[in-house]
């Protein structure tokens, strides 16, 4: 596989792996938001979101328009949800495996 593609999958999921940017982009899921929107939403300093947002901006996640003094952040690409919902699932799966896995511990336990 080239590297340079390899590279890229590896910066875009880099770009997945803040708690803010996964909040970001969920809140981004139902439309175009401003930073001060977002910044409600998360409860944090707007210059945190705002970096935040130029770090998805600049991996090409999403898209900003500027209307007054006022930036809209929207996805580039909803398919991007798909993603953290099949994430989602990989995790479900996981816990639900890990809880199976502790119950099981626990009947061995109880039976001994």
């Amino acid at each position: 596989m080239n590297q340079t593609v390899n590279r890229f999958r590896a910066e875009f999921f880099k770009a997945l792996g803040h708690p803010v940017r996964i909040v970001i982009l969920e809140t981004l899921s139902s439309g175009e938001k401003s930073v001060s929107e977002m910044q409600e939403v998360l409860g944090i300093e707007q210059s945190s979101v705002s970096r935040q947002l130029a770090y998805l901006r600049i991996r090409g996640i999403v898209d900003d328009r500027k209307e007054g003094a006022a930036v809209f952040y929207r996805l580039r690409d909803a398919t991007v949800l798909q993603l953290l919902d099949a994430a989602r699932t990989i995790f479900s799966n996981h816990l639900i495996d890990t809880q199976n896995m502790l119950q099981q511990l626990a009947s061995d336990e109880g039976g001994q």
